[in-house]
């Protein structure tokens, strides 16, 4: 099954649709679908090392167009759709949580969210819900995902074949080493400005 899955990956790899395909499956994996995206680029980025960087940028793409489209629902359709939204996540509860984050962190908040495994799709409703501004919001979306996809790009192309294992051995220290300076960062901000 997985020697068949692999023969398929590596058709669709080498195919000329392969760098649309990147963005389509990042930006319905920042609205819809709930598995993380990177277990499509690593192996992507490994057979495609020559096109890591082009990996890194669709998938970056992607993920904004749908940041854009969750926040126009999160302003436009959450008064009149907020339990069928909000049915599709596991904890439809923490959407409070989250959009209480949203009112008191912000920029740093999204940027966090997008690093870290708090439900990405959950802060960009909160953003739209709360009319964050949409350029902040742009910008904290494309901070975060230009860190893990182009972080992503790096490990492929320093690390090659060993990626995959380093990404899940590493993947909760890394995050807290990034949200540990993003907090730091936050904090700066209040005490310095």
């Amino acid at each position: 099954m997985f020697a068949n899955l692999y023969k398929r990956l590596l058709r669709w790899a080498h195919s000329k649709h392969f760098l649309s395909g990147i963005t389509l499956a990042s930006f319905l994996e920042s609205i819809i679908v709930p598995i993380p995206i990177e277990t499509l680029l690593i192996p992507v980025s490994q057979i495609r090392r020559d096109k890591v960087w082009w990996i890194a940028t669709m998938a970056t793409l992607g993920c904004i167009v749908g940041a854009l489209i969750a926040y126009v629902v999160g302003m436009w359709f959450f008064d009149t759709y907020s339990t069928q939204l909000l049915s599709l996540f596991n904890d439809p509860n923490r959407f409070e949580e989250i959009q209480t984050r949203m009112h008191d962190e912000g920029f740093w908040f999204i940027v966090l969210a997008g690093i870290a495994p708090i439900p990405l799709q959950l802060a960009m409703l909160a953003a739209g819900v709360s009319h964050y501004p949409i350029g902040l919001y742009i910008l904290a979306i494309a901070i975060s995902r230009i860190i893990r996809y182009f972080g992503i790009a790096w490990l492929v192309l320093r690390y090659g074949d060993q990626t995959e294992a380093l990404f899940r051995q590493y993947q909760w220290k890394a995050v807290t080493v990034l949200s540990g300076i993003i907090i730091v960062l936050w904090i700066a901000k209040f005490t310095l400005f």
